[in-house]
């Protein structure tokens, strides 16, 4: 059993609460708040053995083996360093940091520590995503030329997705997940971009659309916003048929096309509790194999999205404070 320490008891560590409750191997040990009150409430709601009301309090606790940091993204950088400071392991909620500045001194400071760290980016750990690739390594669809993906929710009231200083605006939030799209199918590194944006009146990205040339000729198109439903759903297309993920983030079965409209098979996915369980199995087996990265995102390849962000936020004219 590994015991984990979940620092924020918003929304995504609700979810990640709710998840450890159902694994066998896993546990959640203990909550870390802002204010002991907080975390009371939320160890009370999620039956966790112990509450703490500072972040640095659960940090210090000696049976918590893992930490999952689910704060605003303009708190990951802190987080982590005291976490690796203090020598926990650490699952950070996406995106990783702020930037890739951030993220290679984090990235640094672990290696040097010898500290595990990983992006719990979820769409990355799932079984979907290597039952995707052995169906395109079959050659059902030919030869793959082109990807499609959006991601859409109206999350404009949010606070939090508005404010700059928070890291807000959707490439962090939503974007994120369509640029990992690609690159969980698509291997050949980014040639060209060509992108636009529209922007909140609070200055950041509210609606995206990103295409991108990759050095095989690969073509990707994909969009995200933070104010509107979207359909959310990735196609991967080849010279013979195409295959359709019904939700990026979390699908529900990938369907093969052969013909326009016409689904020769659909693949349902495995039973799954939420998905985040897949993640945090990642880091218990990659920490007691002594790794100090998962195979599923390794540490290059969040610096190589980040590094996308970073571009296309330069593009946009979106920066966050301090920047």
């Amino acid at each position: 059993m590994m015991n984990v320490g979940i620092l924020g008891a918003g929304h995504i560590a609700e979810k990640a609460a709710r998840t450890l409750n159902e694994m066998e191997d896993m546990q959640c040990l203990a909550i870390g708040s802002r204010s002991q009150e907080k975390a009371d409430t939320f160890a009370k709601r999620f039956v966790i053995p112990r509450a703490y009301g500072s972040y640095a309090d659960l940090l210090a606790d000696p049976e918590v083996q893992l930490v999952y940091i689910a704060l605003p993204h303009s708190c990951h950088f802190a987080a982590a360093r005291d976490a690796i400071l203090a020598g926990k392991p650490c699952l950070i909620e996406k995106s990783f940091m702020l930037n890739a500045t951030e993220t290679a001194a984090i990235l640094a400071l672990a290696r040097e520590k010898g500290v595990f760290v990983a992006e719990a980016i979820w769409s990355r750990y799932l079984p979907v995503r290597q039952m995707t690739r052995e169906l395109m390594a079959s050659g059902v669809i030919g030869k793959p030329t082109m990807l499609t993906a959006s991601l859409g929710y109206d999350v404009s009231t949010k606070e939090r997705v508005l404010d700059p200083a928070l890291g807000g605006g959707a490439l962090l939030d939503l974007g994120v997940y369509v640029l990992n799209f690609v690159r969980m199918f698509a291997d050949a590194p980014v040639e060209k971009i060509n992108t636009t944006c529209i922007k909140a009146e609070s200055g950041v990205d509210a609606s995206e659309v990103i295409t991108l040339v990759l050095a095989d000729g690969t073509l990707a198109s994909v969009q995200a916003s933070a104010w509107c439903q979207g359909d959310n759903v990735g196609v991967i297309s080849g010279t013979t048929g195409y295959l359709v993920l019904d939700d990026i983030i979390n699908p529900t079965c990938i369907r093969v096309c052969r013909k326009r409209h016409v689904v020769e098979k659909e693949i349902p996915v495995p039973p799954q509790i939420t998905g985040f369980e897949y993640q945090f199995r990642a880091c218990k087996e990659a920490i007691e194999a002594g790794q100090l990265e998962p195979p599923q995102m390794p540490h290059a390849e969040i610096l190589y999205v980040m590094h996308l962000m970073d571009r296309l936020r330069s593009e946009w004219g979106v920066k966050f404070p301090g920047e």
